[in-house]
């Protein structure tokens, strides 16, 4: 069974240095998009909605950077779960090219938080049971 949620995303101008590849941060906006397409797109939690009363910030996050990607390539990226928390998320992902090598990979823990009345604080609370159901089916 395959528990991966996975999105493309070619290799734009916008995304590489002046030597033609991907500059590190590109890599770490890509995965934030694809953090952020799983919460709309497989568990209904987009973050315009979300974000209202409540977030989903990293708070710790390793990167192993593996190979350059370049100008044209298409990367598969691939998001899972590897521990689900009452509040928080570690997620593995994992980027490769068009002939499956790996570009970039690591862990990322999210935490579920809500927002105080005016904003004033940050508290981390418990992902409702219909979200643990929706997360668990990406459970490695």
């Amino acid at each position: 069974m395959n528990n991966y949620f996975i999105k493309e995303e070619k290799i734009r101008f916008q995304h590489i240095d002046y030597a033609g590849i991907v500059f590190y941060p590109r890599f770490l906006e890509m995965l934030n998009g694809i953090v952020e397409d799983w919460f709309e797109e497989a568990l209904d939690r987009p973050f315009s909605k979300m974000h209202e009363t409540n977030g989903i910030p990293t708070v710790d996050l390793k990167v192993q950077f593996k190979k350059a990607a370049r100008l044209g390539e298409t990367l598969t990226k691939k998001l899972w779960v590897k521990k689900l928390g009452d509040s928080s998320l570690l997620c593995g992902f994992r980027f490769e090219d068009e002939q499956g090598k790996t570009c970039v990979e690591g862990e990322v823990t999210l935490v579920n938080i809500a927002f105080g009345e005016n904003r004033d604080s940050i508290k981390a609370e418990a992902f409702t049971e219909e979200m643990r159901n929706k997360i668990s089916k990406f459970v490695v």
